[in-house]
């Protein structure tokens, strides 16, 4: 068995315990830590046997599924996976770790049935970034809709219904186009192989040589279908109504990991697959990614509610991230797939830091916020780490990203990098407006000061009375103090991830290029 079959193996092991102690929170909540924790070890032999200037799929494993059609359970992985499977094995232990601190779930809920779902979706996204079959992609790819349709509609905010449904159909769609793409390859390889394959490195040596036509037919199905989960302008409507429904845990997972697919599937099947295609069409693409980092910094820019800001903040920085895919230079590109990273762990921190907010005010309203640095100056000092992160500052993961992204999209489309560079100005704005609102000034809004809805409650609230309101504890320090680690060390010592990501990435503008 390899590495990556047993990081996929080993949550599903995980949820089937969890799920026999759904009746015991607390032993479900250990075990599914003591699970979460142990597949995060298990990328420390998986990174550690990694190559980077070996083969271009490693760890590899395959079995016939079904033979007549060419289809395998095959999986395998590159650095760019590589990345993306170590982000979400460390996210999923900040998740369980926020459960109960930032994340409230509904009183009829157990956490057992929660943290199963969570670790289900661990799995099966681990395995989307590993499959190697083009059909076993799609299958996943469809599968990981289920348990966070689930975690949306069964543990979200009042509006959860509408937001499950409406993520779901949106992928769900998106995914059917893909299918109907993927068969398309099928038939070109069979007609020039005199049997069809669904096996994505036989795929690219035959697909990419068909007529350009045909090729932009191809493309635009797992296009549309990964710029849905990217979330791309205009097919994002979905992400602001999931996030803002959604468990913060949930909203980690959601906006930091599984909108990852979207662009990782830029790389893997769009540019390689579809070389030409993807040059001719590239200006269109361009343009999308520009418009998503102006029109989601300036949505941002004016959002009341903490998690939609949250998420409009995502599509800007997914418009960043596919300038720097469809630049195609290297520059760009090993930013684009770095920011991928970057974004899951400022996210991801920003998101959990606005938990622990709401979770002491009750409101997840800004305006209903002021002044709270006096109260909880840990928890203040952590949320100004995460914007920071979150605007690129130097000294931080993201701005190393952001750089690479802007400075090689300069050298092959100046006039987009240049819009985009208005981005990293509105994300100042954006990030300190948040954070002055929130913490700054007189203690002052309705979830801080006044009677009802928080801890210890203050008397005389006609006296605008203060809220006892608690700092950061030992436990929230315990999840979020990794991620400032990694935020800080990334931003200084990024190489190791530049090392692990840059052959995938050549590799792929190789294929693009006609190479092999």
């Amino acid at each position: 068995m390899t590495w990556v079959l047993a990081l996929i193996l080993w949550p599903l092991v995980g949820a089937c315990v969890v799920t026999g102690l759904r009746r015991n929170d607390r032993l479900a909540t250990v075990a599914a830590v003591v699970f979460a924790l142990v597949e995060l070890a298990m990328i420390i032999p998986t990174w550690a046997t990694y190559q980077p200037d070996g083969a271009r799929l490693q760890h590899t494993s395959s079995m016939d599924w079904i033979p007549s059609f060419g289809v395998h359970i095959s999986f395998g992985i590159d650095g760019i996976a590589l990345v993306m499977i170590a982000v979400i094995a460390f996210l999923v232990p900040i998740v369980i770790g926020a459960l109960g601190t930032a994340d409230k779930l509904p009183q009829d809920r157990s956490a057992g049935g929660f943290l199963a779902l969570i670790l289900v979706q661990e799995a099966i996204t681990i395995a989307v970034f590993a499959a190697t079959d083009v059909f076993l992609f799609y299958v996943l790819f469809e599968i990981m809709l289920i348990p966070m349709y689930f975690l949306i509609g069964g543990y979200g905010g009042a509006n959860r219904q509408y937001a499950a449904v409406k993520f779901f159909l949106y992928s769900f769609l998106g995914g059917l186009i893909m299918l109907a793409s993927a068969i398309g390859a099928y038939s070109l390889a069979a007609d020039e192989l005199g049997n069809g394959t669904f096996d994505w490195a036989t795929l690219v040596t035959v697909v990419r040589d068909a007529p350009t036509s045909t090729q932009i037919w191809l493309f635009l199905g797992f296009f549309l279908a990964f710029a849905i989960k990217a979330p791309l302008v205009p097919f994002h409507t979905w992400l602001p109504d999931a996030a803002g429904e959604a468990p913060i845990g949930v909203a980690v997972l959601l906006v930091g990991v599984l909108d990852k697919v979207g662009t990782f599937g830029f790389l893997r099947y769009c540019l390689p697959m579809f070389p030409e295609a993807s040059k001719d069409l590239a200006p269109l693409v361009l343009v999308l990614a520009v418009i998503g980092v102006l029109y989601g910094s300036i949505l941002a820019a004016g959002q009341q509610d903490m998690k939609r800001f949250v998420a409009y903040v995502s599509i800007a920085h997914f418009g960043f991230i596919a300038l720097g895919i469809f630049a195609f230079t290297q520059q760009a590109a090993v930013g684009a797939v770095t920011y991928m990273l970057n974004h899951s762990l400022a996210t991801g921190m920003l998101i959990v830091v606005l938990g622990l907010v709401i979770a002491r005010g009750g409101s997840t309203r800004i305006s209903d916020y002021g002044g709270m640095f006096k109260l909880t100056p840990l928890l203040g000092g952590m949320l100004l780490i995460a914007g920071l992160s979150t605007l690129s500052l130097p000294g931080t993961n993201s701005f190393v990203s952001e750089f690479l992204v802007l400075l090689g999209a300069f050298e092959t489309q100046p006039v987009f990098a240049t819009l985009a560079t208005v981005g990293m100005v509105l994300a100042a704005a954006y990030v300190l407006w948040l954070y002055q609102r929130l913490m700054t000034g007189p203690v002052r809004g309705t979830a801080l000061v006044g009677a009802g809805g928080g801890p210890g409650t203050a008397i005389a609230p006609e006296l605008g009375a203060r809220k006892t309101i608690r700092d950061l504890g030992g436990r929230e320090l315990a999840v979020l103090v990794p991620m400032v680690v990694l935020i800080i060390g990334l931003g200084f010592f990024p190489q190791p991830v530049l090392d692990t990501v840059t052959p995938s990435v050549d590799a792929t503008l190789s294929a693009l290029n006609g190479g092999q």
